[in-house]
């Protein structure tokens, strides 16, 4: 329902929205409650999120110049790119080296990554936000506040994510190493070519939980990111409620640009997911 509504809203008009009482569909007419003629759907929310210009381009004739689009999206779309990327390699390697070898301090490594995953984002933003401003006062030639952000989004989501890949790489039989060693192969190439296969359902399920949590994350991309250039599309939604807070329309809108790439990426890789999730619940 608040989905529907949402979706709804964003395709009203101001007066539509902002009536007394409100109107589901705004379909009415004096003499009736719904006529489907007479339903004046709009698209000014859309239009004032994305902001087209008219231009000379040669794909399209105009240009899309809301900061939504322009700035934030693209952002986001880089620091959940790019933090889930490292996410999967660290978690990928280090879940096969706990799964595969026992070494000094193993268990109790496990549980303090485990405990670690416990502890909340928003308890340690005060020393992240001070090691941020100590880091850009320091003016390092290769230091950027999106490198930072990249970074905080990593270690965080990096403990549970190593426990997720041990479970994958555990449900994996050791036998089928061992054959692919006794028929040739090295243990890089039967890692690569046997195990990591395997594993990839796993992988995926990793890389989309913490591109998915990287998206929708608010607190962190405010207050560790400097520049409005650089902050994340959550942050496009703040500074778009602080603009248009009658304009429901407006931030409906901006929520549904924000929303329909995770959808559209999930309707893509469902299979995969599901697949790691089954294999997940086999396994425990």
């Amino acid at each position: 329902m608040p989905i529907a509504t949402t979706v709804l809203i964003s395709f009203k008009r101001e007066q539509d929205v902002t009536r007394k009482p409100p109107v589901i569909f705004p379909c009415d007419t004096p003499t009736q409650a719904f006529d489907l003629s007479a339903c004046r759907w709009s698209t000014e929310g859309y239009y004032r999120v994305l902001a087209p210009k008219p231009s000379s381009g040669w794909l399209l004739p105009f240009t899309l110049t809301g900061n939504m689009l322009r700035i934030y999206l693209p952002n986001t779309m880089l620091y959940a790119t790019v933090s889930s990327l490292l996410v999967v390699l660290l978690a990928g390697m280090s879940g096969y080296a706990f799964s595969r070898y026992r070494f000094w301090g193993h268990g109790a490594l496990m549980t303090g990554i485990l405990a670690i995953t416990g502890v909340p984002l928003l308890t340690n933003l005060l020393a992240l936000y001070q090691m941020s401003v100590t880091l850009r006062k320091a003016s390092l030639p290769f230091y950027d506040d999106r490198i930072f952000i990249i970074l905080v989004y990593m270690g965080f989501y990096l403990p549970l994510s190593v426990w997720i890949a041990k479970g994958f790489f555990d449900a994996i039989p050791r036998e089928l190493e061992e054959a692919a060693l006794i028929d040739g192969c090295s243990p890089l190439g039967a890692l690569m070519r046997i195990t990591m296969p395997l594993a990839t359902p796993g992988m995926m399920a990793v890389f989309l939980l913490t591109f998915v949590s990287v998206w929708n994350e608010f607190i962190a991309g405010y207050l560790l990111v400097a520049k409005n250039e650089h902050k994340p599309a959550m942050f496009g939604l703040y500074d778009f409620l602080g603009q248009n807070i009658i304009n429901l329309q407006v931030i409906a809108a901006a929520c549904i640009l924000i929303a329909l790439p995770m959808v559209i990426l999930f309707l893509f890789t469902r299979k995969s997911f599901f697949r790691a999730m089954v294999e997940g619940a086999v396994k425990g």
